[in-house]
């Protein structure tokens, strides 16, 4: 598998008069803690002293997942279709996230087992097939729909890049992911597998053994060398997949990409495999309690912004952590310097 992506290593050039504009704020230096990070991670993904949020965007990609069907999930595969029904009709909470936050919702159908109306306003038809393969017993998609999801996933960035967005995060909905993320993070660290995988929707002790058993069992089928793209072929989602594609556009964009939860760090390991420097371009939004992504985001060297118990996936935690990224631009550009202020940079004792 192939790929070309042309994304920009970010210059460091400007980081020492950032970092001297957040110093002369009238506060004490480190005092704004993470928020002082993000604002000079924000102006150096922008090139600009005076970085600003425009158009924000989340896009909630929908699939389906063969590995369903063998029992990983406590919810049959069908709530898959009612929760984008949901999503569409504005009733779950990723929609009330982002209508308190003036965030554009959109959600993608990339292989729901279900069809939706073509027609409707913030929805993109993308479905490659109604669900994956079982990756129990064949890969759970070919090569070829692999490829065309990324791209797909890239094609829609491109489009929301076109109405001055800079900043854009994704979500997810899908029963069975749970099982894919923990396949990436296994594969792509050496962790053992039992280290990978959680409870998911809730699954009790006698449902986590079982899904473990089941995942153990899938895992003999396959090598232990894969290079990322087959890992996200072999075990992924068609929603995994577009999400790859939707980040490494997102960063060629030189957008500000906020990362969700265990799923969508699933999507940025891979992304992060294949392009490195795409990792400059990602905040993380928050840790979710899902067991496994405590270890990607190690792996991965990041520190999400919060750590809230949160695991419902959905984009839920970029859109209750898109004020923090608010908070960052709007200190750096509107609180006063000490010179603005005339109040002295240094106490004498």
């Amino acid at each position: 598998m192939s790929l070309s992506f042309s994304i920009p290593t970010i210059s460091l050039g400007l980081r020492p008069d950032l970092q001297r504009k957040i110093n002369q704020k009238t506060k004490p230096i480190g005092s704004l803690g993470r928020l002082e990070g993000v604002a000079l991670q924000i102006g150096l993904i922008q090139q600009t002293l005076s970085p600003k949020l425009t158009n924000p965007h989340i896009v909630v990609f929908a699939g389906d997942h063969g590995i369903a069907e063998s029992g990983v999930s406590q919810y049959p595969q069908e709530v898959t279709y009612q929760m984008v029904k949901n999503f569409l009709n504005g009733g779950a909470a990723i929609n009330t996230f982002c209508k308190q936050n003036n965030i554009e919702l959109i959600v993608a159908d990339t292989g729901v087992k279900g069809d939706f109306d073509k027609e409707l306003t913030h929805f993109l038809n993308l479905k490659i097939s109604h669900g994956t393969k079982n990756f129990l017993e064949k890969p759970a998609m070919s090569e070829k729909e692999c490829l065309k999801c990324i791209e797909q996933g890239s094609n829609i960035v491109k489009d929301i890049a076109k109405k001055g967005t800079n900043v854009i995060g994704f979500g997810e909905m899908g029963i069975g992911n749970t099982s894919s993320a923990s396949f990436i993070l296994h594969h792509l660290t050496g962790m053992k597998l039992a280290e990978c995988v959680g409870s998911g929707t809730g699954l009790n002790e006698k449902g986590l053994e079982k899904k473990l058993a089941i995942l153990k069992q899938a895992n003999r089928k396959y090598p232990k060398n894969m290079k990322p793209l087959e890992v996200l072929a072999t075990f992924g989602g068609f929603e995994i997949a577009h999400m790859v594609g939707a980040m490494l556009e997102g960063a060629e964009q030189k957008m500000v990409v906020l990362v969700d939860g265990f799923i969508a760090t699933s999507a940025a390991m891979i992304a992060h495999a294949l392009y490195p420097q795409a990792k400059e371009y990602m905040i993380f939004s928050h840790q979710s309690d899902e067991y496994g992504h405590a270890h990607m985001l190690e792996h991965l060297r990041v520190m999400p912004l919060l750590l809230l118990g949160m695991r419902l996936g959905e984009g839920t935690g970029c859109a209750v952590a898109y004020p923090l990224l608010k908070s960052a631009v709007n200190f750096i550009n509107n609180m006063a310097s000490f010179e603005d202020a005339s109040v002295s940079e240094t106490v004498k004792g």
